[in-house]
């Protein structure tokens, strides 16, 4: 079932509206561009769950590699010898596989 808001968001961030629950036909548009049809929104509502999963996955990676990976680059950076570009990299990818994009 489509998500009008999170739809309406992120396809006309800006715009003006306003929606009762989730029910299309409550859809009051304030915005210049034409009101968007309930076809394109619902046509346009996979892709945007897509972009919002990859967008999770992203953040999550980011976090972990704040905490996990970076503090092994700067020692590469530095030279330390108790971790190598490899070391880092490993860690890297197993942050990438503990969080896969779903398609």
């Amino acid at each position: 079932m489509t998500d009008y808001v999170v739809v309406l968001s992120a396809l006309h961030p800006g715009v003006e509206w306003t929606l009762l629950g989730n029910d299309y036909e409550t859809l009051e548009w304030f915005g210049v561009s034409p009101k968007p049809s309930q076809a394109e929104l619902d046509s346009a509502w996979p892709d945007v769950q897509v972009a919002r999963e990859r967008a999770a996955v992203q953040e999550a990676r980011a976090a972990r590699y704040r905490v996990e990976t970076d503090p092994l680059f700067f020692k590469v950076q530095r030279g330390e010898d108790d971790v190598t570009l490899e070391d880092w990299k490993a860690a890297v990818n197993a942050i990438r596989a503990d969080l896969p994009y779903s398609s």
